[in-house]
């Protein structure tokens, strides 16, 4: 393995380890895809059950119309793999700010390791560039993020994750039409089964395609005849990140979004995705980029405050929702747009982030939750996620006090809750 290659693979093993925060909201482990969270069971740790559970399934699956040869195939190796039960279990107990975040999802390493991959698949890039209409230095940016640039696409059985997560019922359906989608895959001599491999949640390849997105979305770019996006070669999966992206609207003539600077006396309670508003108005209203120059022209956008009214401030396009098809996560969304940009040869982020604080945990998250609820201001239940209903409690909250109403989750607020 090159130094390259294995830069590259400490990278992306170390985010995977650092779970972004959607707004203090930890990420579910797949890229985007709605899934209605249910009580887990809780499964020995030896499995037991599983086998019961392969040979229940074994009918459904050839009622979807798997042939049930390269069906029993598939399954024959498939284990119950408790580490990833664990880890879908304990997905809610770890956040960690947005900046701690950033700091390894758009480090100068993995910024000078995309320039390197922009440099030395220029080429490919460009064609897909122009086949799909996706800047190529986003698509190297989801590459970064994803895998590393290729450096770790991930080490567990796909089949046996997918069955274990079906198998332990807190997501049983969604992870079930997974595992089909997956044994079609097979069936289709896309990829050998010792090879297809992933991450614990099923997700695989160069980008982290979960199985129905490669059914959709996935393209044959290299003309081989197979959607592979799990061999060395990252022509397939590359092209299939930018026509996932396409498919969801992206717009070549905006940016996904840029850091700007507010002027004096801004109006914070306009602030988050639900607030949308003419170019012209946030033009008008006097917000201006960081970096200096116009803001970009583009019919609507809006301003984003990830870390409050003390941290950077974001004017977000379109696009910005284009890439939360990949992960709805705004740390996420942010980290792909600004390491596309620091791979072009953007800047850094210019304002400083309030490291002063910390990330709240679930226990706190639904405290904080339980409390505003209290006092009157309707948090959307109690469930440790910091959603739209909870930073627009948090902000009702704060225009009563007087404070600025940025819907930031704060420890601050936490403590000034407690306090009544």
């Amino acid at each position: 393995m090159t130094l390259r290659r294995a830069l590259a693979a400490v990278l992306a093993t170390t985010l995977v380890a650092a779970t972004a925060p959607a707004r203090g909201q930890p990420l579910e482990g797949e890229e985007g895809e709605a899934m209605a969270a249910t009580p887990a069971q809780e499964e020995p740790a030896d499995g037991a059950g599983f086998g019961d559970w392969l040979a229940a399934f074994r009918p459904r699956a050839i009622a979807a119309g798997l042939d049930p040869a390269g069906l029993d195939a598939a399954l024959r190796t498939a284990e119950f793999l408790p580490d990833v039960v664990r880890r879908d279990r304990s997905q809610n107990e770890f956040t960690r700010t947005i900046w701690d975040y950033l700091d390894i999802a758009v480090s100068e390493d993995r910024v000078a390791l995309g320039k390197a991959a922009l440099a030395e698949h220029g080429a490919l890039l460009s064609r897909i560039e122009a086949a799909y209409g996706v800047r190529k230095e986003v698509v190297v940016a989801v590459w970064g993020l994803e895998s590393g640039y290729g450096g770790w696409r991930g080490a567990t059985d796909t089949v046996s994750a997918l069955a274990t997560l079906a198998h332990d019922g807190r997501r049983g359906a969604f992870f079930e039409a997974q595992l089909i989608e997956a044994l079609r895959i097979l069936e289709g001599g896309h990829v050998a089964r010792a090879a297809m491999v992933g991450s614990w949640a099923g997700a695989m390849g160069h980008t982290q395609f979960m199985p129905t997105s490669w059914a959709e979305f996935a393209v044959d770019f290299d003309g081989d005849d197979r959607r592979d996006i799990w061999s060395d070669d990252p022509a397939d999966a590359l092209a299939s990140a930018a026509n996932y992206l396409a498919h969801w609207g992206w717009d070549a003539a905006l940016p996904w979004g840029l850091e700007v600077r507010l002027p004096e006396g801004f109006d914070y309670d306009q602030t988050s995705e639900r607030v949308v508003k003419p170019v012209a108005d946030w033009r008008a209203m006097g917000v201006r980029p960081m970096a200096g120059g116009a803001l970009p022209e583009g019919a609507e956008a809006s301003v984003l405050l990830p870390a409050g009214s003390t941290g950077p401030a974001f004017l977000i396009y379109p696009n910005f929702q284009v890439i939360e098809r990949y992960n709805r996560a705004d740390a996420y969304v942010i980290a792909i747009g600004h390491l596309a940009d620091r791979i072009a040869g953007g800047p850094p982020i210019r304002a400083d982030w309030p490291r002063q604080w910390r990330a709240l945990s679930l226990d706190e998250r639904k405290e904080l939750q339980h409390l505003l609820t209290v006092a009157g201001f309707d948090a959307g239940g109690v469930d440790g996620r910091i959603g739209p209903k909870t930073i627009a409690a948090v902000k009702a909250w704060q225009k009563a006090r007087g404070l600025v109403p940025d819907g930031y989750a704060s420890p601050d607020v936490l403590d000034a809750l407690r306090g009544g």
